[in-house]
């Protein structure tokens, strides 16, 4: 008898190690599908907010998640609901298996599906057919192929992120933000319970489609959840209370611009780590959006905002709104090259201060000047003589400033815009000239806020930067001492009507055209750029930076922050004199060639200019002189040939045909000279 046992017991281990190395071998020889998850590219903002995100190259939105950042309630209201053995079993669950099987011959349907959680996600993982037994053994087969490869966590993982929630959402993260709007680190019971029922049935139980038959499933969860012990009885009689989602949410899409540039820039890069605070994003992009609604259907607007200790960029809002509509939505304004009208005047006069050329009490001339062939004038097309640089600066004069680049050279102020971290574009092949201290240049709404930032740093620039970790400082380009004589002429500018009289650093522009309005400023920690235009470069007739940006700068930064941060005191060297007291030499503001060269106050030959051929037929000549003090004496090849004369136009008889060397001289002994060809 004993003999016979041991026989049977023999056979049935022989029978079982034969059975388990065929399963071995059927197990192992498994094709398995990849483990690998396609998920989102994420932007994320300074703080680890997401910003913006990207669907998978199939359209669907797969946020990858960790399952220590989900609320451990749902796992655990999952296990209990669908695979409470979970951790136990080796991928198949035989005693659910039985019990559907014998569920199925019972009812003559299927009733439960005895599938486990490793069995889901195999089926996820090949998007494979759920109902056919075919399929069914497929699952099994990749099931305990998977529990061999992965650990329980890592099966959870593919499963937190592959589950289906309706539409094209994918994994928990997708389906928190669409349903309820937040990440899925804290959940309620309610909210739990509804992402444990739908996956079972995801389409016909969206809730923002079938909102009753989700509320269904979700309830039956929360019953099941009494009887495992995973909740009260009071918690499930509050959670059947609430109500069931029934709209689903836009994903974020804050920075738009920023987001794509930096994507384009790592493109291998699946979470982008970048300077911006969300909270400030969303708050300047809707300023932008009110700003230009009264202002047609064209108008665009850019706006930057940078903490000018460090470089980092806080906020940039490309344009109103991140579409194709008439505005170009879709195009970034921030990185645009256009004319920056009088922004860079405040470098000019910075680099004055340094050069010992000027001091802000300085006298200078607003007056008719001719600078060889350029003659510019005032956007008014007024003159106001004499006044101090300061307030030349303030009232953004063009004489003053063209006059100090000229003595400054425009192939220094072009170098000192690179060392700002500025990269100034100029049209064609030419060298830079004068204009360009009058808006004669190509730059960015991103590159100006950097040269104010210079400003406001203390004559330091700052490396601008948008990603955590980068930056660092840059070069000096002007001294302390210059950079908050300019920051403190440009906090007593005016603010405009109804702002706060905040003292704000600010400077305003307007390009030739009216193309180009901007608002530039910064206090004691932030300096922000506005830019209001047309994306396509066409006029905005009477548009002016001090009439349309300037009241948006001022609102900019009281969505900053609450009060502004003062302004620096002044440097220990800082000259802080009235003109009576300065040296003499920049009492009066004189070219470094004012020796070599007539005084403002000169005559200068209106008519005939030099080298003119004029045909007079025989008769007088007509001249005409501007500026100097009359009465003029009049004098041709040397000879006076009318004297005294109390007029600025005259008559004179000259010898000719031929050339002749013609001069007036005024009150003052000032002389202007011109050679001409009379016919």
């Amino acid at each position: 008898m004993k003999r016979a046992a041991a026989l049977v017991l023999a056979i049935c281990l022989t029978l079982f190690e034969t059975g388990q190395a065929a399963l071995d071998r059927w197990v192992g020889g498994a094709d398995m599908p990849d483990l690998t998850i396609d998920s989102a590219v994420e932007v994320l903002d300074r703080h680890g907010a997401l910003l913006r995100a990207y669907t998978v190259d199939d359209g669907r939105w797969r946020l990858a998640v960790d399952p220590a950042r989900v609320d451990p309630m749902f796992t655990d209201m999952l296990v209990a609901y669908e695979d409470k053995r979970f951790y136990r079993h080796a991928g198949v669950d035989p005693v659910a298996m039985l019990r559907a099987v014998g569920q199925a011959a019972w009812n003559g349907r299927v009733v439960s599906g005895g599938s486990t959680l490793t069995m889901q996600v195999a089926r996820l993982l090949e998007d494979g057919p759920t109902g056919r037994w075919d399929g069914k053994l497929r699952q099994i087969r990749v099931a305990l192929a998977l529990e061999r490869q992965l650990s329980k966590a890592e099966i959870m993982t593919l499963y937190l992120n592959r589950a289906p929630y309706g539409g094209n959402l994918e994994g928990i993260r997708a389906a928190t933000r669409a349903y309820f709007g937040k990440e899925p680190a804290r959940l309620t019971p309610a909210q739990a319970a509804l992402l444990v029922a739908l996956p079972q049935s995801p389409e016909s139980r969206r809730p923002d489609r079938h909102a009753a038959r989700a509320g269904r499933a979700r309830d039956t969860v929360l019953d099941r959840m009494v009887t495992a012990d995973v909740l009260s009885p009071d918690t499930v009689q509050a959670a059947l209370r609430d109500p069931v989602p029934s709209l689903r949410a836009a994903m974020p899409s804050l920075a738009a611009h920023m987001a794509d540039r930096a994507v384009a820039e790592a493109p291998a890069q699946g979470v982008h780590h970048l300077t911006l605070d969300g909270d400030l994003q969303a708050r300047l992009e809707a300023l932008a959006a009110t700003a230009v609604a009264d202002h047609g259907a064209r108008l665009s607007i850019a706006m930057v905002v940078l903490d000018h200790q460090s470089g980092e960029v806080l906020a940039s809002v490309g344009s109103a709104g991140y579409r194709a509509d008439q505005r170009r939505g879709f195009v970034d304004m921030t990185r645009a090259v256009r004319s920056p009208g009088s922004t860079l005047k405040p470098l000019v006069y910075g680099m004055a201060f340094d050069d010992g050329l000027a001091h802000p009490e300085t006298m200078i001339e607003d007056r008719p000047t001719r600078f060889g062939t350029y003659a510019p004038e005032n956007f008014d097309g007024a003159y106001r003589g004499t006044l101090r640089v300061s307030e030349a600066l303030k009232q953004s004069l063009n004489i003053p400033v063209v006059s100090l680049t000229q003595a400054i050279g425009p192939a220094r102020l072009m170098a000192s815009l690179r060392r700002s971290g500025v990269a100034a574009k100029l049209p064609g092949q030419a060298p830079p000239g004068l204009a360009v201290a009058l808006g004669g240049v190509g730059v960015t709404v991103e590159d100006m806020a950097g040269l104010y930032a210079m400003l406001g740093n203390g004559g330091r620039a700052v490396g601008v930067h948008h990603r955590m970790g980068a930056g660092g400082s840059g070069a000096r380009v002007l001294s302390p001492e210059a950079a908050w004589q300019v920051g403190h002429i440009l906090s007593s500018m005016p603010p405009p009507p109804n702002a706060p009289r905040n003292r704000l650093a600010y400077k305003t522009g307007t390009s030739y055209g009216h193309r180009d309005t901007w608002a530039i400023g910064f206090d004691g920690g932030h300096v922000a750029a506005v830019w209001m235009g047309r994306a396509d470069g066409t006029p905005v007739p009477g548009a002016f930076g001090a009439d349309v940006a300037a009241p948006v700068l001022f609102e900019a930064f009281s969505r900053v922050k609450p009060a502004l941060q003062p302004l620096p005191v002044p440097p220990p060297a800082t000259l802080l004199l009235a003109n009576a007291a300065l040296p003499q030499p920049l009492r009066v503001f004189r070219p470094r060639n004012a020796v070599f060269t007539a005084p403002s106050d000169a005559p200068q030959m209106a008519f005939p200019p030099d080298g003119a051929v004029v045909a007079t037929g025989g008769a007088p000549l007509v001249v005409r002189v501007s500026e100097g003090l009359p009465p003029f004496t009049w004098l041709a090849n040397g000879t006076p040939v009318l004297v005294g004369s109390p007029t600025r136009q005259a008559e004179l008889i000259l010898p000719g045909p031929g050339h002749v060397s013609l001069a007036v001289i005024d009150a003052n002994g000032h002389a202007a000279r011109a050679q001409i060809e009379l016919q």
